[in-house]
């Protein structure tokens, strides 16, 4: 069970309320304090990364070196090439900048974490394992485990380095919707929406021998394997490119899109209108904090934009890690509120006017032109616009046998597609769009009850579908161009050599 005592606040440069102790060494060592050892697996980056930030400073405290240490899970939760590839490729730059700029060795493991993470605490005869926070069942879980099985000698500090505020400060229960949280976290804003202390090299190199990754062939490997869905091109992994998106002379969020932001990015046509900031976030190659101080930086320049930019990357993401945290059932019916539940179960023996599988949803063979788009979209590109995919959730509902098939559905093949699946944005996305999560009770009608209700005609009322589905028949196409022309390209080369 964690404790949120956590080492008094003199002890270290990142805020004790950032800080929950999961493990207390029951007994000290014989002799020199050994390794700290930071396990990265949600923020995959060294810039503006507390967790970082704590193992650098607790290692230097105790004449220690500092290692980070990387979990390949396999396929975790259904990923494919598209999002292990991504996530690969930013760990490639991450391992070269980490060993260059702060000359602290990255390493790679592959298997189960529950056995690889404690043997290397054995091994390297670690004191302190300092750990990213996420709220998802499975990596909770690991972590009990990883208690269990490491030596009474270490200590292991759980970090959020995820969350501005972090999820235990900001709320001690689930909180019912955005506006019974929002509050608490903006009473806390001005004690974590701080800047980042400069990061330093640890006082104590490490010495140990360590094996080198073989990264081209293990991403080969990878984007082998999950080849059913392909990596996509529109962003470049890392945290280089994650901060071009956000402030880049180009074509960055905050210097060149902001202006139009609180009227695009409901737009389904205008997708450059959106921050394009969510497959950086979902792998922590970038900070939210981060994102949030340079926000409130040009914030007089577009006051409105920014405060809706603010609203979504802070109040509904941690609204989302809230749900995920304190909800065990996250992506179940069981986590619906009580009245959610009640009306769905009321309504499930209702008639529909189709009912599709799995099958049929994922190759996007619906009667309905604008489902299938926003299908075609999220398969090809490997993110749908956060409208449709609103409608997109709520038409599955409509057109399955029962909710708990619509959730299991919709969950599968964002996680699937997705560049940022397995998320608890996505969780709470589907969960809020089939089971009223965040939301309150409307008007009941068939098959939905009292869930809020979306249809094409109320689409047609707020952007051109037309277009959307022409723009997207044009986004496939190319898709298809390109992986035609890429595929021709590489016979070539083969029949050459």
């Amino acid at each position: 069970m964690a404790s949120l005592s956590s080492p008094p606040s003199n002890s270290t440069c990142v805020q004790s309320g950032r800080i929950r102790v999961l493990k207390e060494r029951s007994r000290a060592s014989d002799g020199a304090v050994g390794p700290v050892v930071y396990w990265m697996f949600r923020d995959q980056r060294i810039r503006d990364n507390w967790a970082l930030i704590h193992a650098i400073d607790q290692g230097n405290k105790a004449n220690a070196p500092v290692a980070v240490a990387f979990n390949l899970f396999d396929q975790f939760l259904g990923a494919k090439a598209r999002q292990i590839g991504f996530m690969l490729r930013g760990l490639k730059q991450l391992q070269g900048d980490l060993e260059e700029t702060l000359q602290i060795p990255f390493l790679l493991f592959q298997g189960e974490a529950e056995k690889t993470i404690p043997d290397f605490l054995r091994e390297c005869g670690a004191s302190l394992l300092v750990t990213d926070f996420s709220p998802l069942r499975e990596i909770q879980r690991c972590k009990e485990e990883i208690c269990k099985r490491v030596s009474d000698l270490v200590t292991i500090h759980e970090v959020d380095a995820h969350n501005i505020v972090p999820t235990w400060v900001a709320s001690e229960k689930l909180e019912y919707s955005a506006k019974t949280i929002r509050g608490k976290i903006n009473k806390r804003l001005p004690e974590y929406l701080i800047d980042f202390p400069t990061l330093q090299p640890p006082s104590r190199k490490w010495t140990r021998a360590t094996l080198s990754t073989d990264w081209d062939g293990l991403i080969a490997n990878i984007l082998r394997k999950g080849a059913e869905v392909p990596e996509v091109e529109w962003c470049e992994p890392g945290e280089k490119a994650a901060m071009e998106v956000l402030v880049g002379s180009k074509n960055g969020f905050l210097t060149k899109r902001l202006k139009g932001y609180s009227a695009d990015r409901n737009n389904p046509l205008k997708p450059r209108g959106l921050s394009c900031l969510s497959p950086y976030l979902h792998f922590g190659q970038i900070s939210a904090q981060r994102c949030a101080l340079e926000a409130r930086r040009v914030r007089k320049v577009c006051p409105q934009a920014v405060d809706t930019f603010l609203e979504e990357l802070i109040v509904r993401r941690e609204l989302a890690d809230n749900f995920c945290f304190y909800q065990h059932h996250y992506d179940s019916l069981k986590g619906a509120w009580e009245w959610a539940r009640k009306t769905l179960m009321d309504h499930a023996s209702d008639k529909r006017e189709h009912i599709y599988t799995r099958e049929q949803l994922e190759k996007a063979q619906t009667a309905d032109p604008l489902w299938n788009a926003s299908q075609l979209e999220m398969v090809y590109h490997g993110k749908m616009h956060g409208f449709m995919r609103m409608y997109w959730a709520k038409k599955i509902l409509e057109w399955t046998t029962a909710p708990e098939e619509a959730l299991e559905i919709s969950i599968y093949l964002n996680d699937k597609y997705e560049i940022d699946g397995r998320d608890p944005n996505g969780y709470v996305g589907c969960m809020w769009s089939i089971c009223g999560v965040h939301d309150q009770g409307w008007k009941e009608r068939p098959v939905f009850g009292k869930i809020r209700y979306m249809n094409y005609a109320g689409c047609k009322r707020k952007f051109d579908v037309d277009g959307y589905i022409a723009y997207t028949k044009r986004l496939v196409g190319e898709t298809k161009k390109r992986k035609a022309e890429s595929l021709q390209s590489q016979k070539v080369k083969e029949l050459r050599s």
